[in-house]
């Protein structure tokens, strides 16, 4: 008799807590958090950026893990390659920012990166998926493929992009974007 009254009882809780999770409006975003959503805000209003995109990029980077450094040497939360970096420092102005702040410390990583992305979103005339794979390949490459054909920039096509990791990331960064934008009403 003892016995059938736990099982009740931890049926009625597991009912319980699976009724919380699915009629909570915004259960999903214990899967899919945001971090940093102060310095992502702030840097995407400047810089006037989908902060939905800076997050979903972050989270194909780092996973919001600070002071990573990639095999090839991309440094911080946005992954930026140290020749880049350099390049967007001088473009940007952004003063008393180093390459060892940019790997450590959140804020200048998202600022720089969030002044990268607009840079490109320029360049791109706005299209996001072309501006998601330059971040990735580089410029150049993005605008090679589109001017040679390789690639017509539409999301539609991205199974013609024609490197596999460019590829791959940009899938990535358009699921993360799709979830993010389904489950937070607003940044």
């Amino acid at each position: 008799m003892k016995w059938l009254r736990k099982k009740r009882v931890l049926l009625l809780l597991f009912v319980g807590f699976t009724a919380i999770l699915f009629l909570s409006t915004n259960w999903m975003s214990w899967f899919y958090p945001i971090y940093y959503k102060n310095e992502i805000r702030k840097h995407s209003l400047t810089y006037e950026m989908d902060p939905f995109l800076v997050a979903a990029i972050i989270r194909v980077e780092t996973n919001y893990k600070t002071g990573r450094e990639s095999k090839k040497g991309a440094i911080g939360l946005m992954q930026l390659m140290p020749d880049t970096a350099k390049w967007a420092l001088e473009k940007a102005k952004l003063p008393d920012v180093s390459l060892d702040r940019l790997k450590e410390e959140p804020s200048a990583n998202i600022e720089l990166g969030t002044w990268y992305l607009s840079s490109l979103s320029r360049k791109f005339d706005g299209n996001r998926i072309a501006v998601i794979a330059a971040y990735n390949a580089g410029p150049g490459k993005v605008q090679r493929w589109l001017d040679e054909g390789d690639w017509d920039g539409s999301e539609a096509a991205v199974k013609d992009i024609p490197i596999g990791e460019t590829r791959h990331y940009v899938q990535r960064v358009i699921y993360y974007y799709e979830q993010y934008t389904e489950i937070y009403n607003e940044f």
